[in-house]
């Protein structure tokens, strides 16, 4: 198998895919976007010559038959080479403000309306989100948010630290769709029922001595933190390189926030983890 390593980037339109391949290029990869399929091959028979050990490509996937080659050529390019497929993706209303932002025009748009052609995306696209190693729902990230993501997950070097990010939740409104651990925690006491505490959020110290009265609290992040410690030696032994744990309550302002907070201290300490937090629903 040869030496160079090749992420496969893919997604829906308006995801995020040329601001990963922006970052893959800052990251020391070599980028070749739109590739058709076809070429793939000679592509990187060229790029193997040429001594290119990391390599980031976008193939072509705007019709049936160039999804159908791009399946097959990724196939192909996995048993010389290791690969990784990313897969980019957001909510329906998110995708559709984005595209009315950029008054862009969305590479199916020609069979029927907007919120029409990201649905068929989504379908034509599966087999390829099927596939995917990591998958990454931009919805709520930013730019610099998703580059702390890739760059986390495919940063060249051995003893690259496991990318770790705590992301806090609201039930309400939607399971996220890229995570690898999921803990409930509406069974806290809610500071959404004191009026003077409805208005915080986890990060302010009133809510914070409200969910510490509760006597589940600390053993339960106690727990947790066992799992993580059992957990994680055996991630990085299996060369996992990003782990996404989703923390929950019903708005994703209160109890998530602190919860998740806490985890990150925690896990802090931990020199194998390079740390984010995400905390998706607060600004709601």
């Amino acid at each position: 198998m040869s030496a160079a390593r090749i992420v496969f980037v893919a997604g829906l339109s308006g995801a995020g895919k040329s601001q990963a391949m922006k970052t893959f290029e800052d990251l020391g990869f070599y980028c070749v976007e739109h590739l058709p399929p076809a070429v793939l091959d000679e592509t990187v028979r060229v790029l193997d010559a040429a001594h290119i050990d990391n390599i980031a490509v976008t193939l072509d996937t705007q019709t049936t038959a160039l999804l159908h080659d791009a399946v097959l050529a990724i196939e192909r390019a996995a048993s010389t080479h290791a690969t990784s497929l990313l897969f980019l993706e957001a909510r329906d209303e998110v995708l559709v403000r984005r595209f009315s932002e950029t008054r862009r025009r969305h590479p199916l748009s020609s069979r029927g309306s907007l919120r029409d052609a990201i649905v068929e995306e989504r379908r034509m696209l599966s087999p390829l989100r099927e596939q995917a190693m990591l998958t990454l729902d931009t919805t709520s990230m930013t730019h610099a948010g998703l580059k702390e993501r890739i760059a986390a997950t495919y940063a060249p070097g051995e003893h690259a630290p496991l990318g770790v990010t705590l992301v806090a939740f609201g039930f309400k409104y939607g399971l996220p769709l890229d995570l690898d651990l999921l803990f409930d925690v509406r069974f806290l006491r809610n500071p959404n029922y004191i009026e003077e505490l409805r208005v915080l959020t986890g990060d302010d110290s009133a809510v914070a001595q409200f969910i510490e009265t509760d006597p589940s609290c600390r053993p339960f992040i106690e727990k947790v933190l066992d799992i993580l410690e059992f957990l994680v030696p055996r991630y990085i032994a299996e060369g996992k390189t990003q782990l996404t744990i989703g923390i929950g309550c019903t708005g994703g302002r209160h109890r998530s926030v602190y919860v998740a907070r806490r985890l990150c201290e925690a896990l802090a300490k931990n020199e194998r983890l390079a740390l984010a937090f995400d905390a998706r629903d607060v600004v709601r």
